[in-house]
């Protein structure tokens, strides 16, 4: 039970911080590599002091890493940061872990397994 209560809070935060437009932006920038603060906070709207509390919000979600070099704090995406939100999505309706088939009808994809259940998602 405890388990599960800890692994709930952690979605809560990871969804909490992908919630938010500038922190997903902050996100994407970070995605062809390590960036300054200063160098994330320039071309936004917002003050310094706001994008530090969006940066904090993704470190204590586990979506990103910072590192200090001297006076630069140096930011980079955690590259397992949203596999426990990736695995929750999976353990859903819209997928099964014991994929065997698939097929399209009707622009959606219907996946059977090998436990004999049928889910659909949208097809892509």
């Amino acid at each position: 039970m405890v388990d599960t209560m800890t692994d709930d809070q952690s979605l809560d935060r990871t969804y909490a911080a992908l919630a938010d437009p500038t922190r997903r932006g902050l996100l994407v920038a970070l995605r062809d590599g390590p960036a300054r603060i200063t160098d994330l906070a320039a071309p936004l709207p917002i003050s310094f002091a706001a994008v530090a509390r969006h940066v904090g919000v993704l470190e204590s979600a586990g979506l990103i890493d910072r590192e200090v070099r001297g006076r630069e704090h140096w930011l980079s995406v955690r590259s397992a940061g949203l596999a426990p939100a990736e695995e929750w999505i999976a353990d859903q309706v819209w997928f099964c872990p014991l994929l065997r088939t698939s097929c399209t009808t009707s622009g959606l994809t219907r996946w059977a397994c090998s436990s004999g259940c049928a889910r659909v998602r949208p097809g892509r």
